[in-house]
């Protein structure tokens, strides 16, 4: 055979498996554009999380004021505001996202009893002897009730509005000028002239919440839902960290060194303590609660105070 001739059929040997590539890729380009996507009424639209059972599918009224039972006590400082109505409304701009909609039924329910956890912990006014047991008093509060400070900071992108106050407001109170002004950038609401928008609608008090758990803190970090259902992969320096999927690393995320690598403390032992409570009432069982639980040993993702150079 010629060397012109070997060459013809290289080249044809080359031609057929380009375009054999060019034909797969088109292949999976089109399989990719053709993935189911589902809508269940106004609660979830045009996603394929909402091919799987949405929030109201497994977690009903009497759920939510099962989890919330003193809420509207007549010594709760918030009563009336809290409501499963504003619950699912908020959700319905996360649930096509994957909140609450990741995975199978059980993720879905965990991962609410997960967001709920933090949430009970945070606005709770339950203490050791309190009727019901201390657990029972979440969305107790919408705004703190005795500011130490304003919690106002210089801020180039978010500078502090005259007047306004920055305390804690919200399902997973807010604090700080910029953070306000982030995730009122996040919600498209003008929250950093107007903080007092989170004590004042339950629905935004609880998209403010929603959007932290949906959102990293910073760039190349998981967002506490992706650490929750596993969407997340720890890197090295992560499992050397001790930061691994689960609901530990919520609290990472969310609190840093507040809450973790200080062991055991209460301030991490309520948060999960609500997280299983709930998960106990949801019909989940805390048994199921998931690897990872705590954060006692992790090293926080964003310290408050940085170390020193060496």
């Amino acid at each position: 055979m010629s060397k012109k001739m070997c060459s013809r059929k290289s080249a044809e040997a080359i031609a057929i498996v380009l375009l054999a590539v060019v034909l797969m890729a088109a292949a999976g380009v089109q399989a990719k554009s053709k993935l189911k996507t589902c809508s269940k009424g106004w609660e979830c639209t045009d996603s394929i999380y909402c091919c799987n059972e949405t929030i109201s599918d497994f977690f009903q009224v009497y759920q939510f004021e099962n989890l919330f039972s003193k809420r509207n006590s007549p010594v709760a400082h918030a009563v009336g505001f809290w409501d499963y109505h504003s619950f699912i409304t908020a959700s319905t701009v996360y649930q096509p996202l994957g909140f609450g909609t990741t995975g199978g039924k059980q993720m879905g329910m965990k991962e609410v009893a997960a967001f709920l956890g933090h949430v009970g912990s945070k606005t709770s006014c339950g203490y050791g002897v309190a009727t019901g047991g201390p657990l029972a008093w979440g969305l107790c509060y919408n705004h703190e009730m005795s500011p130490s400070q304003s919690y106002c900071k210089d801020d180039y992108l978010y500078p502090c509005s005259p007047g306004a106050e920055y305390h804690g407001r919200g399902a997973l109170p807010v604090y700080w000028n910029y953070n306000y002004g982030l995730i009122g950038d996040g919600l498209k609401v003008d929250l950093l002239n107007h903080p007092e928008y989170l004590e004042q609608n339950a629905t935004l008090a609880f998209q403010a919440a929603m959007w932290r758990w949906m959102n990293p803190i910073k760039k190349k970090q998981p967002s506490a839902h992706d650490v929750f259902v596993e969407n997340w992969k720890p890197t090295k320096n992560d499992t050397l960290a001790k930061r691994l999927p689960g609901f530990g690393t919520t609290m990472n995320i969310l609190y840093g060194d507040e809450v973790c690598g200080q062991g055991y403390v209460d301030s991490m032992n309520n948060i999960i303590s609500h997280y299983q409570y709930y998960l106990d009432l949801m019909g989940i069982g805390r048994q199921n609660s998931g690897d990872n639980l705590d954060c006692a040993e992790q090293e926080p993702l964003n310290p408050s105070v940085q170390p020193a150079s060496s």
